[in-house]
């Protein structure tokens, strides 16, 4: 039988057998399960559900400043478009077409004032031409080849050499006095007309469109912001009713100062995009549009004056499909009637004298153009060419003069109306200028605020 030692000491127990190693630690619970339950335990006190509130309001904060910055910032980069982008291009597809319709009427009154072509109207075929010409590289090095405006301007490109060949082979042909001349004339209008406007035409609708896209995505309300930016207010104000309600006091200056900072933002979000919706459309509903009827009249009155010197060019060598009447002289009738449209409703748009006037001015010169016209034509049909080619081409009292006072109208309306477009976009985009950084500088701003203000709560359980 084995004694306990002596002195008392009670004995050394052997390790229970079913028991942990020493060192190794006894199992825990873990997993989303255990976060659950200690996040549970955290909102059953009055300073954990503080806490969880103010980071909820603060990333409330911080995204509605995110969401604002990342709308305005799309909208202001359609903006950027419209004014720097879209409507130049617009505005030179349009000069495209007008410069190559006056290269026509400028080779076809160089051709009816003979072998010796007065030196200002050659000159003036060369700039309308080279004009067209750089217009085109311009536009090609700011255009996809692969869209519809690509394959546009590639035709004109393979278009123009051809034409200028054959105005040259007019003009070699002319000097000579060979009748050739004007064979080679007539097939270069035709391919003017035919291929080359409508070509032209074709990219100054795609460039407007484009135009029209941009503007459109840059006045579509923010409605994501608007929301984010209300629910934010909502939840600062409930909180600051909460904190109210369960301590007696009124004002909360961390709260206050981030419902000051969201409420800025949003009343800058809500009057800087109003005002940018309203100067844009202003921009498309006065300015374009006047543009659009005004380069519409030009390139009519230019299509008229080739086909007025046309008339005399082919001497009725060229009729309608029936036989029945000269064909340049019915699309010369058929442009000015065109012409006369244009001018009445471009006046209806103009909404100031400084549009209106030169307006006004060219439908007093086309009035003027078709009585000048009427008499040339009874002129020549009396068999006078001479005296009919002096009432179309001469330097005074002819429908080349009348025709000249609509086109310097004209041009100056349209540089009216672009500066009215110019800077009523400039406005729009304006308005947007800094709000995206804006909004952005707030909301961390109005974040930090609602961190202090909840600290400054919890600091009291303390």
């Amino acid at each position: 039988m084995t004694h306990p030692p002596s002195g008392g000491a009670p004995p050394l127990h052997a390790p229970d057998p079913v028991s942990a190693p020493v060192g190794v630690p006894a199992p825990r619970g873990g997993g989303l399960g255990a976060q659950a339950r200690r996040l549970r335990a955290v909102a059953t006190t009055e300073p954990g559900r503080l806490q969880i509130i103010g980071a909820v309001l603060a990333l409330l904060v911080v995204a509605f400043g995110a969401v604002t910055t990342l709308e305005i910032s799309q909208r202001a980069a359609a903006a950027d478009d419209v004014v720097g982008r879209s409507q130049p291009l617009s505005a030179d597809a349009a000069d495209i077409y007008r410069f190559l319709a006056d290269a026509d009427t400028s080779a076809a009154s160089g051709f009816l004032a003979g072998a010796q072509e007065p030196d200002a109207v050659r000159e003036q075929y060369r700039k309308d031409i080279e004009e067209a010409a750089r217009l085109l590289v311009k536009a090609s090095a700011n255009t996809d080849s692969a869209t519809a405006s690509g394959r546009e301007i590639t035709t004109l490109n393979e278009l123009l050499p051809v034409y200028t060949g054959l105005i040259e082979r007019a003009r070699a042909n002319n000097r000579q006095g060979l009748p050739l001349g004007g064979a080679y004339l007539r097939y270069a209008n035709q391919k003017m007309t035919g291929e080359m406007l409508p070509a032209a035409e074709r990219l100054y609708a795609a460039e407007t469109g484009r135009l029209e896209s941009d503007s459109a995505d840059a006045r579509r309300w923010p409605l994501l912001s608007l929301g984010t930016g209300f629910l934010a207010l909502g939840a600062l104000a409930w909180m600051q009713r909460r904190t109210y309600r369960r301590t007696n006091r009124v004002l909360n200056h961390g709260l206050l100062a981030a419902t000051a900072a969201a409420s800025v933002v949003v009343l800058w979000l809500a009057a800087g995009h109003t005002v940018a919706r309203t100067e844009l459309r202003s921009a498309m509903t006065h300015g374009q549009a006047s543009l659009d009827v005004l380069n519409d009249a030009r390139i009519n009155s230019l299509k008229a004056r080739a086909n007025e010197n046309l008339t005399l060019v082919a001497r009725g060598a060229v009729l309608t499909a029936d036989g029945s009447a000269d064909q340049y002289e019915t699309d010369y009738t058929t442009g000015m009637k065109a012409l006369k449209d244009r001018l009445e409703k471009a006046e209806r748009l103009a909404d100031d004298r400084s549009g209106s006037e030169p307006v006004a001015r060219a439908a007093t010169a086309v009035s003027e153009w078709q009585s000048r016209h009427r008499a040339a034509r009874a002129t020549d049909d009396q068999g006078d060419y001479g005296s009919a080619l002096q009432q179309i081409i001469g330097a005074e009292g002819s429908t080349g003069e009348s025709f000249q006072q609509v086109d310097a109208a004209l041009r100056k309306a349209l540089a009216h109306e672009q500066g009215e477009f110019t800077a009523a976009a400039e406005d729009g985009r304006g308005a947007l200028r800094g709000l995206p950084t804006g909004a952005a500088a707030l909301a961390v701003l109005g974040a930090i605020a609602v961190i202090v203000g909840v600290n400054r709560r919890l600091s009291e359980y303390r």
